[in-house]
């Protein structure tokens, strides 16, 4: 039997699983109550893909609720594939498209995603990442100087503060020029917010300030059908201005290679010999470019929110600047930016005791996962000293986030800033959040401030 939350006064009940898949619901916030209903009741939910913002009516899937089902899935990749069905919940409109998706990291088995994450690993080199975190500490340093003036103030924590710090870290980990890094914002926006009409069609970055090779990428940029739609951005038809401008950026560091990150993997070869590939490079700039952006722009407002509605934590934070490291792994499973991933199951199998088919979609619930009671104690409370904090806001198993040691970097230097500059932060408006069942994102979050 599927839970059920009541409708309102003589209105129908919607079944949770319709709630939890409907993005509308995270508009007004994440479906807590729906998701611990349907975790009490079994360890997956099957979930109905009702027709929902113009797209057609889907298959259906498997939740994952539980900590150790979603760890057991993502750790056994032969069995639940990243590449047959790609990683979202909706499937690729054509052969084609999936084809297309198939060929990013983040959607291949073993043993190709082996090879490139290798290669990926190798190129963050104990030198490059020491600069990376240098360059993270004073870009937060930069960014709270300009927003922290005067003795007191209001902010879009989500715009003034929370989305610079990433595009710049990007710009460096890519070698992306500075004056281009708002195609990141752009380009996330498209990909992430697609579910969103405010996002879905982001133009923030001014042509004008850009390099030649933005200029050039740009004169592919799709534009709005008659209805004001963008063609889908989990297609190559759909991002082709990302795609010429990481083709042009790659031919740009083959000649003049930097320090970069991407400077070094171009450079990298495999054990048989062979270097990344200009597709492989343009994927990989893809991932990068979308998913690196994405999910810290909107942890950071998330851990705002924390910090907001538990101000006890941030009088401790500043009192005791040590307790940090522990205090940004707790704001990541208290927020959970990704909040689904999905596997297809490769053959016919068990999960908690409910058989799985050949074919089955089979999507993993962080946001479940991570407030999970078998796990974590009082899971609804924010405690700056949780410890043990086995969190899956990263994965688990092969997938597991090569960028999480650089997000957990910028959480630390932007918070260790800005709660050194000041003695309150509370809310001074209502947040606005992302319409999608993928990402949990922060549109807008006015804050005042008070400096210390």
């Amino acid at each position: 039997m599927t839970p059920a939350r009541t409708g309102g006064p003589g209105g129908p009940a919607r079944p949770d699983t319709e709630i939890v898949f409907d993005p509308a619901s995270y508009a007004e916030g994440v479906p807590f109550d729906a998701l611990a209903r349907l975790r009490r009741v079994a360890p997956v939910a099957w979930v109905a893909e009702v027709p929902v913002l113009g797209w057609p009516e889907g298959p259906g899937f498997w939740l994952v609720l539980r900590h150790a089902d979603v760890e057991s899935v993502l750790k056994r990749p032969s069995l639940f594939s990243s590449s047959l069905g790609a990683t979202q919940i909706r499937d690729p409109g054509t052969p084609r498209a999936l084809g297309y998706v198939r060929r990013m990291m983040l959607n291949m088995d073993p043993p190709e995603h082996a090879r490139l994450r290798r290669l990926l690993s190798r190129s963050f080199t104990p030198r490059a990442v020491a600069k990376l975190e240098d360059r993270i500490r004073g870009h937060a340093r930069a960014i709270c100087d300009h927003v922290f003036k005067g003795q007191r103030g209001e902010v879009d924590f989500a715009k003034d503060l929370a989305a610079d710090l990433p595009l710049l870290t990007l710009a460096d980990v890519l070698g992306v020029p500075e004056q281009d890094r708002w195609l990141l914002f752009d380009w996330s926006n498209r990909v992430i917010g697609y579910q969103d009409p405010d996002y879905a069609s982001s133009a923030e970055f001014d042509p004008a300030r850009g390099t030649p090779m933005a200029a050039e990428a740009l004169a592919m940029r799709p534009a709005p059908d008659r209805d004001g739609r963008m063609p889908d951005p989990r297609t190559r038809e759909g991002m082709p201005d990302l795609y010429a401008y990481a083709h042009l950026l790659a031919q740009d560091k083959r000649r003049r290679p930097g320090d970069d990150v991407m400077s070094i993997l171009l450079a990298q070869s495999d054990e048989d010999g062979a270097q990344v590939s200009v597709a492989e490079f343009e994927n990989m700039f893809w991932l990068f470019a979308v998913a690196g952006n994405e999910t810290l722009r909107n942890g950071l407002p998330g851990a705002c929110i924390a910090l907001v509605e538990h101000p006890w934590s941030q009088t401790e934070l500043r009192e005791d600047p040590a307790l940090m490291p522990t205090a940004v792994d707790e704001m990541l499973r208290w927020w959970t930016p990704v909040m689904t991933f999905r596997r297809t199951a490769s053959a016919d199998c068990e999960i908690g005791g409910q058989p799985i088919r050949a074919g089955d979609k089979v999507v993993v619930s962080f946001t479940s996962a991570n407030r999970d009671p078998a796990v974590f104690p009082e899971p609804g409370r924010f405690d700056i000293r949780r410890h043990p904090n086995p969190h899956l806001v990263f994965g688990h198993g092969p997938h597991f986030c090569l960028g999480a040691h650089l997000a957990r970097t910028q959480m630390n230097a932007l918070f260790t800033e800005v709660l050194a500059r000041t003695s309150a932060i509370t809310l001074a408006g209502q947040p606005s959040f992302l319409r999608s069942n993928f990402q949990r994102g922060v549109k807008r979050l006015p804050v005042a401030w008070t400096a210390r």
